[in-house]
């Protein structure tokens, strides 16, 4: 399992104040993630807003891969509203870790915000850098294996569905899936399959 070290005081807000931006950091609204090193030691915590627009400060996520004992895989639609990857395919959730959270912690908060799903024994997989012009996220990665109803939260994303082994290898490369979930894909699928 994975869990965030946080330091016993509140970790230094970023971005740091500079010559051209003296005094205390302006926060725009939003919630503050923990920035941490590659071990998942917090060293601070800043604005999501921060994070994604070019500071490249690595911070953590959850995602977890809803799988039926067909080896079927549920795969979220992400809104629209999304500024990074909308309208496309993605884990069956996915989530930032807010400032103080552990992994357990975000992955149930996330899952019943996005698809409803309340009651579930997750096994952890693993972790994995994802690396894009805009962020760089520490995905902690989990799987669910069964078969639940699932209610999309369409103010998280526009909607959900049952996926085929063979409808995510024909989708992989055709602008369909996020980037970082064919990446992921790539690296899990026979854990995935492995766990029926």
């Amino acid at each position: 399992m994975f869990d965030l070290l946080y330091p016993a005081d509140p970790a230094p807000l970023y971005p740091k104040p500079s010559a051209d931006r003296p005094g205390r950091p302006v926060l725009p609204p939003g919630e503050l993630l923990p920035l941490i090193d590659d071990n998942g030691i917090v060293y601070g915590q800043a604005p999501r807003m921060w994070c994604h627009g070019g500071s490249r400060a690595l911070h953590p996520v959850v995602h977890l891969h809803v799988i039926d004992r067909m080896g079927n895989i549920f795969l979220q639609k992400r809104s629209m509203r999304k500024r990074i990857c909308p309208g496309m395919w993605d884990s069956s959730v996915g989530g930032h870790i807010s400032y103080g959270e552990q992994a357990l912690e975000a992955l149930y908060r996330e899952a019943a915000e996005e698809i409803g799903l309340l009651e579930f024994n997750p096994s952890f997989i693993g972790t994995f850098l994802w690396e894009s012009d805009r962020e760089r996220e520490l995905v902690v990665m989990f799987a669910y294996v069964g078969h639940p109803d699932l209610t999309a939260n369409e103010i998280e994303i526009e909607g959900g569905k049952w996926w085929t082994i063979e409808e995510i290898d024909a989708a992989v490369g055709k602008g369909v899936l996020t980037p970082d979930f064919e990446a992921e894909y790539a690296k899990i699928k026979e854990t995935l399959l492995s766990l029926l």
